[in-house]
């Protein structure tokens, strides 16, 4: 199977998945949300200027899963609510920092044309599963197993 093909599939089966509404989440699912955001967001930014450019797949992702990443992003931000609004704010900026300088030099092994079919797939995925799933996947430091073809 070809490696954009490949992508494709399997983010397609990731779709099948059951849904899990935003107030199901746990705080792991929450960081796993607001880093594959924040991951996409970075890539993107790379990719921006390449025949890859996904941007507009990106967009789309972010309009259609807006409640469930702004969701994700109150929970991590409820952590720190003992420090007040202001702090609580500047603790969820320090981690988004800290998770979109992991992307600042690119995806570990997922390239551009690769992104732009996990972002194009996912801007049509439902549910936070899905989203936890594929993040599991997309965010690995070094691919999984259904991903591992893509190195």
């Amino acid at each position: 199977m070809g490696k954009t093909k490949g992508i494709a599939a399997a983010l397609a089966a990731l779709g099948l998945l059951a849904t899990t509404p935003a107030s199901a989440q746990s705080a792991s699912q929450a960081e796993k949300l607001r880093r594959l955001d924040i991951m996409l967001m970075v890539t993107g930014l790379r990719c921006r200027h390449t025949a890859d450019n996904f941007q507009p797949d990106y967009q789309r992702f972010t309009t259609k899963h807006i409640a469930l990443l702004n969701a994700a992003s109150d929970q991590l931000k409820s952590r720190y609510a003992g420090l007040g609004p202001v702090q609580a704010n500047r603790a969820l900026d320090k981690i988004s920092v800290t998770m979109a300088n992991t992307y600042g030099q690119g995806h570990p092994w997922l390239t551009c044309s690769d992104l732009k079919i996990a972002a194009r797939s996912l801007a049509q995925a439902e549910g936070a599963a899905v989203l936890v799933e594929a993040a599991d996947q997309l965010l690995a430091s070094n691919g999984t197993p259904r991903f591992a073809w893509v190195r």
